[in-house]
């Protein structure tokens, strides 16, 4: 399967077709929606360490991303790199056990390109966790921030997952990002996390994404912090970028 998948990239590239249209996510899209029963409404996205919640999926459909075609491959420790579909206290949901990043070799375009696998396959929710380091010097080890806003400094060189051909049936070329992050899903978190006892450790704040593999230098820490930046990492704002265009209303959250 591999081997097709190969084969199906090397086409696009040979035909200048832009792969991240419409066209070329289908084929990932139905591939997946044949195999399974389940339509999926809410997507999750499991950054580093944050795959477990795919075991409390009941009975999942499981694809490793190296049978979907199309589809890149993780190769980072603690992600396992498999899609699940399947109910989670009864809501049907899509898992990403693993996701990709630019360090890895991807165009950023690649490492957002699942999401609009789950567009075509009807989510029109979707929650991205990432393992983020904290600068808010408020914060603590083991605290919770819900990302309320973004500074996305690869884009800054247009360095952006929709670089590129815009298919219109995702979404329009030129869009805001002022509401990106959505205010009822934090409010609704907050709720869940009181009646849960977790008051102490909530918070809200900016993410920044930067490139990686390498952590930040000191000089670049305090930059980072002199600009409003609560927490950094090296993930999450492909994804929800391209969430956003394609009309899913997202969440993040940084741990």
């Amino acid at each position: 399967m591999a081997d097709n998948n190969n084969h199906t990239n090397s086409a696009c590239v040979e035909s200048n077709m832009d792969p991240m249209s419409y066209d070329v996510v289908a084929v990932s899209a139905e591939f997946i929606q044949t195999r399974t029963k389940y339509r999926p409404e809410i997507g999750i996205i499991c950054g580093s360490g944050l795959g477990g919640l795919a075991d409390l999926v009941d009975k999942p459909d499981i694809f490793p991303y190296n049978q979907i075609p199309n589809f890149p491959v993780s190769t980072v420790p603690g992600h396992v790199g498999r899609l699940l579909l399947g109910n989670l206290e009864k809501v049907p949901v899509i898992i990403m056990q693993g996701r990709f990043h630019a360090y890895e070799g991807y165009e950023l375009w690649k490492t957002a390109m699942p999401v609009r696998v789950m567009k075509l396959l009807g989510v029109q929710k979707i929650i991205v966790t990432n393992a983020g380091g904290g600068l808010n010097k408020g914060f603590q080890v083991g605290d919770i921030m819900f990302i309320k806003d973004h500074i996305n400094l690869p884009g800054f060189s247009c360095q952006n997952p929709l670089r590129g051909p815009n298919d219109e049936r995702f979404g329009p070329r030129f869009f805001p990002t002022n509401d990106l992050y959505c205010h009822e899903y934090r409010q609704l978190a907050r709720q869940v996390g009181q009646e849960l006892g977790l008051q102490g450790v909530m918070r809200e704040g900016v993410y920044a994404m930067l490139g990686g593999p390498n952590y930040e230098t000191v000089a670049e820490l305090k930059m980072l912090r002199k600009m409003g930046v609560d927490s950094v990492g090296m993930s999450t704002l492909p994804e929800t970028i391209v969430a956003h265009h394609c009309g899913i209303k997202a969440q993040s959250v940084c741990l």
